[in-house]
């Protein structure tokens, strides 16, 4: 009895050696040990890896257009707030003309094409001076106004862009996992599962990219919209103030004039 006990035991003891290791256990002795965001970039394809960055530094430019975008709207905006406030009190063309200067920001610019126009045509008072200034204004209007908005195309551009690449990413990424299933000739999760998260990662990037960009973009142009209005306010001072030295003669528009 003893004898068939112990053959038994043999028996079983020989059958669990032969037996298949079960998937699960392969399965955790092939995943990667770091599954970390910085993990899954490090064991990614070349290719994969050149997309993140290229994310990350798409990113990273968003900000940076934001921060120096906004930090330039405050403060042209803050300034042609207070020149054209000045503006609307009772002062002629020379005055206005004085006070600004030399200064370089854009009121500051539409009152010295106003004055430079009243100065060549001569202190003649007519419709064709008026129609000259608006032409001017009009004209140093439109390049301050693609001067703020210098910077913002990026934005959209990354706002457009960056949700395809991170689908690249991502279509790249499955394809590494199912050649590493062909090669492998299993359908382990330790093939499939390091490709597809490197995949997940680039579509999360791609995204993180993209929906600030395009926040900011909107953001971005609401506030050039309200410099154009206090551009086209302050313009709308100057024809007035023309027209004001008009309708007073000769003798103050030529005074404007010098």
């Amino acid at each position: 009895m003893q004898g068939i006990f112990r053959l038994r035991h043999v028996i079983a003891t020989i059958a669990l050696a032969l037996a298949p290791t079960p998937a699960f256990a392969i399965d955790q002795a092939l995943l990667p040990r770091n599954l970390s965001p910085w993990g899954m970039f490090v064991s990614a394809d070349i290719i994969v890896k050149t997309v993140m960055v290229g994310l990350a530094i798409a990113s990273l430019a968003t900000w940076t257009v934001w921060l120096a975008k906004t930090i330039e709207l405050r403060r042209k905006g803050s300034l042609a707030l207070r020149r054209t406030r000045a503006l609307e009190g009772n002062m002629t063309l020379a005055e206005a003309s004085a006070r600004a200067g030399d200064a370089r920001d854009a009121v500051a610019q539409l009152i010295q094409s106003c004055a430079r126009e009243a100065e060549l045509s001569g202190g003649i008072l007519d419709d064709g001076l008026q129609e000259r200034v608006a032409l001017r204004l009009e004209r140093v209007e439109a390049a301050m106004s693609r001067q703020i908005a210098r910077g913002t195309g990026a934005l959209a551009t990354i706002g457009a862009i960056a949700p395809f690449v991170g689908l690249f990413g991502t279509v790249w990424g499955i394809m590494n996992s199912f050649i590493g299933i062909s090669e492998s000739h299993t359908t382990s999760l330790a093939v499939v599962a390091p490709g597809i998260a490197e995949a997940l990662l680039a579509t999360a990037l791609g995204l993180v990219a993209a929906i600030p960009a395009v926040v900011i973009y909107n953001h971005l142009v609401r506030g050039i919209a309200n410099y154009r209005a206090l551009l086209g306010d302050a313009s709308a001072q100057l024809m007035l103030l023309v027209s004001r030295q008009r309708d007073h003669g000769h003798l103050r528009l030529a005074r404007a004039a010098e």
